[in-house]
């Protein structure tokens, strides 16, 4: 088989893997959404969603870029790969410790608008258990391991919260949330260390070479910056609001927030495999074989969330009455983060190419539209303040800003990447289009029945737009590569796929 072919192989294996995670992460993000709204309520949904804010982009700092930079640290070291990986754990527990203390000590930068009480100012502790995760489960994505991170991620973490929130419910409503939230990332930790100890072995003979550690941490600055400020771009919205909105608004916004998310996971979990093919194919100088890869994962990607938005905004009262009907008000916002999504696939996978290739560029460009964002969600609020809008209306705000600061970006990095490669790296297909246009006329007929038929628009209205589109992505855009997603790849000894299907331009 060409090694092209068994890179689109493997991601296409990976791919499966993770649509199946997907697939459990979806069934267990419901639950805890109908939990936490019915049980808890927007004001302290609100409060936790801030107070989470902080304590991932702590942990996402902690692993210093490891989750993205560990790959490449592994390809060209001559250590065993455990003590390299342990080095890794080792940069991760120590600037966790770091970041714990510090907001154990000012807790108020976890919740900007409201008293510290019960156990909020000791969430930071489990900072540790996020980082350790994190860098776990990137040494395992090295070895192609993505069902690991499907468990931890896609299984344990987001079950375990749905039925600890559902508990502490009974005995405790204002530290609840923050308790599952400690106590899922627990089991995620465990879930994630114990494949690692069984893929890599006890570091036995390991000692921190912390020569090599400072260095490593150097070189991951970029990465690390690129990973932070990526998180920084799906964050700040929630933040910003927590400092100019009561936390109703915000844990209003955090709900649509969460559903909107759903379909972001399919390119993060991309992420584990998508990282060290590239990496490989870098090493190998085959700058065409990237192209293709990322071409290839975008698509996939790009398709699976414009279908997802338009199930979720089409008929989006509906989906967020499930949650709670106080939570209606963000119908809005929800519609505007689906297609933020869908808009910013492309350049997060282009990204992921370029953090190895063009690091500083991307970072630069990064760091830009996220300035561009916080710029423009700001003055959005204050305009329609102003003009005397309402408050939800104000509150959908950051997600318009959102929205087209995903949008320039993909563009701007797509189209640096397809310079660097001299190879096109665009995803986008015409039928693309005419699935999505298709699919919309099918949603709005359901949206324009008689308000006593509003639970078709999601028992029989989503299923049908699912349907639709899918069926007009199979026939007319999808590719032999695209339609081995979703079947067992040939072994290396039997047929190979045939060209990946050009993009269009």
């Amino acid at each position: 088989m060409p090694e092209t072919t068994q890179d689109i192989a493997q991601l296409a294996k990976g791919g499966r893997t993770n649509i199946a995670g997907f697939i459990l992460r979806l069934a267990a993000r419901i639950p805890f959404l109908f939990i936490a709204g019915r049980l808890y309520g927007p004001d302290l949904v609100g409060r936790f969603a801030i107070a989470v804010v902080v304590v991932e982009l702590a942990a996402l700092v902690a692993t210093l870029g490891l989750k993205r930079g560990l790959a490449q640290a592994l390809s060209r070291t001559d250590r065993p790969h455990v003590h390299v990986v342990f080095d890794g754990m080792a940069v991760a527990g120590i600037l966790s410790l770091i970041a714990s203390a510090i907001l154990c000590t000012f807790p108020q930068v976890m919740y900007p608008n409201t008293p510290i009480t019960g156990l909020d100012r000791w969430l930071p502790l489990i900072i540790l258990a996020i980082a350790w995760s994190d860098v776990s489960l990137a040494a395992l994505a090295y070895r192609l391991n993505v069902k690991a991170a499907v468990t931890a991620r896609a299984v344990v973490e987001p079950w375990t919260i749905s039925i600890a929130a559902w508990i502490f419910a009974f005995f405790t409503t204002r530290d609840g949330l923050v308790l599952s939230y400690v106590v899922s990332m627990i089991a995620a930790l465990v879930a994630s260390i114990v494949p690692l100890l069984r893929s890599y072995g006890w570091p036995r003979g390991w000692s921190p070479h912390f020569a090599e550690l400072l260095a490593l941490a150097r070189e991951n600055v970029p990465i690390a910056g690129a990973d932070a400020l990526e998180w920084g771009t799906r964050n700040v919205d929630r933040f910003i609001l927590g400092v100019m909105f009561e936390p109703k608004i915000v844990g209003i916004y955090y709900m649509a927030q969460q559903v909107a998310s759903i379909p972001a996971k399919l390119k993060t979990s991309f992420d584990p495999i998508l990282g060290p093919v590239i990496t490989k194919s870098l090493a190998a100088g085959d700058r065409t074989a990237i192209a293709n890869q990322v071409r290839q994962v975008a698509f996939w990607i790009v398709a699976a969330q414009v279908g997802l938005a338009l199930m979720g905004s089409i008929p989006g009262e509906a989906v967020m009455g499930v949650v709670g009907p106080q939570f209606v008000v963000g119908t809005a916002a929800l519609a505007f983060l689906l297609i933020a999504e869908a808009l910013a696939s492309t350049g997060a996978v282009c990204e992921t190419a370029l953090v190895y290739i063009a690091r500083h560029r991307n970072l630069i460009i990064s760091a830009v539209m996220l300035a561009f964002q916080v710029v423009l969600s700001i003055g959005m609020i204050f305009a329609m303040r102003a003009l005397g809008w309402s408050t939800n209306a104000q509150a959908a705000g950051p997600a318009v800003a959102l929205m087209a600061s995903l949008a320039l970006t993909s563009v701007i990095k797509a189209r640096l990447l397809r310079q660097i490669l001299a190879a096109p790296v665009s995803p986008l297909r015409w039928p693309l289009l005419w699935a999505a246009l298709a699919a919309g006329m099918v949603g709005g007929a359901f949206t324009a029945l008689p308000k006593r038929f509003e639970w078709a628009e999601i028992v029989i209205g989503v299923p049908s737009i699912a349907i639709v589109y899918l069926l007009i992505l199979w026939h007319w855009a999808s590719g032999p590569a695209d339609r081995a997603l979703l079947r067992r790849m040939p072994r290396a000894d039997e047929a190979t796929l045939p060209n990946l299907g050009a993009p269009t331009r």
